[in-house]
């Protein structure tokens, strides 16, 4: 039994829409909290407004500060979701053995699998880089992964599985 472990933590990138939202809704309740103290008859309607847009600037930031972290154990490789750096969540499990191939994005081992419709599930860095370094999974012919795995990790599932796994 091989009992290698490694981990690997990548911060995805906001999208747009999650920055703008999380900037206006901080200064909405920056306004509100500014209406309290300038117009004392608004001020119910202000306070309310401010835990309002309080919340969801809390909300958004929780959502557009992600982070995902690969552990890889004996022949498993567990996805975490770690959202502001505050609250860490489990999102898939899977287990190497399952896994039909896993190959940069761009390969050409994926000519096969390309026209295949398959859910996808992205915890990659969510930008296409110079060099591009993201990696595409197909597991159990149901679901298509992107994954940003570091070259340490991609080594040590490629001595497990050297016929699922390329690394061009």
């Amino acid at each position: 039994m091989s009992d290698a472990y490694v981990e690997c933590l990548v911060k995805a990138k906001p999208s747009m829409l999650g920055k703008v939202g999380k900037f206006v809704l901080t200064a909405l309740m920056v306004l509100c909290i500014l209406v309290i103290f300038v117009l004392p008859p608004l001020m119910m309607f202000a306070f309310i407004g401010a835990i309002l847009f309080g919340v969801g600037a809390y909300f958004a930031r929780m959502f557009t500060d992600l982070e995902y972290e690969y552990l890889y154990l004996d022949k498993e490789l567990v996805v975490d979701k770690i959202m502001a750096k505050t609250k860490r969540k489990r999102v898939a499990t899977y287990h190497l053995d399952r896994i039909e191939i896993l190959a940069p994005i761009k390969s050409y081992h994926l000519d096969n699998y390309r026209n295949r419709n398959a859910k996808q599930k992205d915890f990659s860095i969510g930008e296409e880089l110079k060099p591009d370094k993201r990696y595409l999974m197909f597991y159990e012919g149901g679901e298509k992964i992107v994954l940003s795995p570091s070259e340490e990790l991609i080594k040590l599932m490629k001595n497990v599985a050297p016929r699922k796994v390329f690394s061009d």
